[in-house]
Order: C-alpha cells, then structure tokens, then sequence
C-alpha cells in the first residue's frame, strides 16, 4: 500500500469542503493553473475542462443547479501517483433537469474521484459516478 502524505489528504479535504460550501473562489485556489477535470458517466467522459477558467466557469455553473451539496470521502487510495478518493454524494436540486428531476429532488451515489498533486496544487480531477 503506498502511503498518500498529510498535506495532499489536506489540500484535497480543502478542496472538497469549498465544493461543499459552493465555494467557487476557494476551489480555485487549490488548483493548478492548467488543471484538467473529467467527469466520465457509464465509462464516458461527458464534461471536459482545461485550465482555470474553463473550470471556474464549469463550477460556477454547477453552482446554481444545487441548492446544497456533499461529498463525504470514505476511503482514499495511491495508485500511480494519482489519489482515489471513494466518495458518498448527496445533493438537492436548486432547478428542474431535463430528465425529469425537479427542484427539491435529493440525489445521492457513489462514486470516485481521482486527484494528481503537482505543486502543490491539484492539476487533474476526475469524477466516476
């Protein structure tokens, strides 16, 4: 088992409590400045950002469909120098959805999301739901 060191659980226990707050501003702040976000349903990248501002705007999007949001990790995993973090999701949708989903709908799953440190900023996140 490789041992995952003290401040990357930090700077990725950071990053998550600003998701969780809706905290645009300090996600950003944890990030490297040519991060690369995924996010892959049914094996699919179907969201894809490069950079800062692609994700700012990604995120601040994402802001305004939820009225509320928690990941919660479970478990944490080195493999390749990447970090997987198991993760339970709840959220409650702000806005109806095109499918079919409404307002005041609570979502929960499980999933993952893998991280990669450099510079002591997250370059690479990806989120399997």
């Amino acid at each position: 088992m490789t041992f995952i060191c003290s401040e990357t659980k930090e700077i990725i226990d950071t990053y998550v409590e600003a998701y969780n707050s809706l905290d645009v501003p300090g996600m950003i702040n944890l990030l490297h400045k040519d991060i690369l976000f995924r996010n892959f349903s049914n094996g699919v990248v179907n969201v894809e950002t490069h950079g800062v501002q692609e994700f700012r705007k990604l995120a601040e999007n994402s802001t305004k469909i939820f009225s509320s949001r928690r990941q919660t990790i479970i478990d944490w995993r080195a493999i390749d120098g990447k970090i997987e973090a198991i993760i339970d999701y709840e959220g409650i949708l702000a806005v109806d959805l095109p499918n079919g989903l409404i307002a005041g709908d609570r979502m929960q799953l499980k999933g993952k999301s893998v991280f990669r440190i450099e510079e002591g900023k997250i370059s690479l996140i990806e989120d399997y739901g």
